[in-house]
């Protein structure tokens, strides 16, 4: 087995088949992944066989897969590993409790205190962390079961596992909030290190939202599994009412003559027919207007119907008609401002439009010069009136 000396190394050699490692993972559900295919991502051969002789990739004949180490690491940073693994936060549990934050309060040195108060902190954010995306999971998970496993008993089996791990959940949650609020308050009032007291308290927000997380779960998953065993509780006494009634004695053994006469449910009534309304959008297509004469063909109502022509286009009609819209530059406007000597209004009110403008537009042209080019006027405090329009006086800068 070929090892890295260094962490460059490692990242040089990920580096060079990340093509091939990136198309390798996002395939990693599949049964083979052969030899061939990956020649034709990369085009260095000796690439291929240094990430096997590296193990980061395995090789079995002709067939190709990720190391089991490093698809794990992978998926791990992407977040998308579907395994639930309580054990993982358990231990860090306990390695909290009793190794970090023993050896802290027995520390003599001040480094020692630090590299325990590091490991204890790294260990919190972990937890938090890990117990979100555990609970993302396992709903995944439960949904996932619910909906594709086509075996009743597989199905019943595997949803009474995710119920366990959610119970698991549970409990590594109640072990923290008891860890974080009564059992180390020692260590807690001694290390007094801000950020361990933000991790704490994020910690906490977190257990609370994965608490909360639960509830909906747990709901999710015992309606599931009650609907389950109805289903197959109905299921298995469906088997056996057919197999009376192909024995022929489904009337002597059973009240089914009884129970059916009680039922009026709509099941046994005729199933009425409604007329079918196509959409104009099915209207359209060529398939369906063929559809449409031959079923039409099959009726005669002796009623010969006659399409209108439309009427011819004249020359008016076909004339490009062009709308002209005069635009206002409101910066050519700024610029003779600034060379007019006038204030503002004024010289809004006596400018030379290339359309006419009502008093009010002008007002409206007035207000929007201010507001695009506030910075390049001077508004003092003195104020004019016109008319009932009272405007403040304008200079440019």
């Amino acid at each position: 087995m070929n090892h890295f000396n260094s962490l460059r190394e490692l990242l040089s050699v990920l580096s060079r088949g990340h093509k091939l490692l990136a198309e390798m993972f996002e395939k990693r559900k599949s049964l083979s992944y052969r030899y061939e295919y990956a020649l034709e991502i990369m085009e260095d051969e000796d690439v291929i066989k240094l990430l096997v002789s590296k193990n980061i990739i395995r090789q079995n004949g002709n067939l190709l897969e990720l190391d089991d180490q490093f698809l794990k690491f992978f998926e791990e940073i992407l977040e998308v590993n579907e395994e639930i693994n309580t054990s993982y936060i358990n231990e860090n549990i306990r390695q909290v409790r009793d190794e970090y934050m023993l050896y802290y309060l027995q520390a003599t040195s001040e480094s020692e205190r630090f590299k325990y108060l590091k490991a204890v902190k790294s260990s919190l954010r972990k937890i938090g962390r890990i117990t979100l995306r555990n609970i993302v999971d396992l709903n995944r998970n439960i949904d996932h079961t619910f909906k594709n496993e086509p075996n009743y008993k597989i199905k019943l089996s595997r949803l009474e596992n995710h119920k366990a791990k959610m119970e698991a959940i549970q409990q590594m949650i109640e072990q923290t909030e008891k860890l974080l609020n009564e059992d180390e308050l020692t260590f807690f009032k001694t290390a007094t290190d801000e950020e361990l007291k933000h991790i704490k308290t994020d910690l906490i927000l977190e257990l609370i939202e994965s608490r909360q997380n639960l509830i909906e779960t747990r709901k999710q998953i015992i309606e599931y599994i009650n609907q389950i065993k109805y289903q197959s509780k109905f299921t298995e006494k469906l088997r056996q009412l057919k197999y009376l009634r192909d024995q022929f004695e489904i009337k002597h053994k059973t009240n089914i003559n009884e129970v059916l006469s009680k039922t009026h449910s709509l099941v046994f009534e005729a199933r009425p027919s409604f007329p079918l309304k196509l959409s104009l959008e099915n209207l359209q297509k060529d398939d369906v207007y063929q559809l449409i004469k031959k079923i039409s063909s099959k009726y005669k109502s002796g009623v010969s119907s006659k399409n209108s022509i439309a009427e011819s286009l004249t020359e008016d009609d076909l004339k490009t008609e062009i709308e002209k819209e005069i635009h206002i530059n409101l910066r050519e406007v700024k610029e003779n401002f600034a060379k007019s000597g006038e204030h503002l209004f004024d010289h809004i009110s006596g400018y030379a439009f290339a359309k006419e403008i009502s008093f009010g537009e002008k007002v409206t042209i007035y207000c929007q010069m201010i507001s695009l080019f506030e910075e390049e006027f001077d508004v003092t405090d003195k104020f004019e009136k016109q008319g009932n329009i009272e405007y403040a006086i304008v200079y440019p800068k």
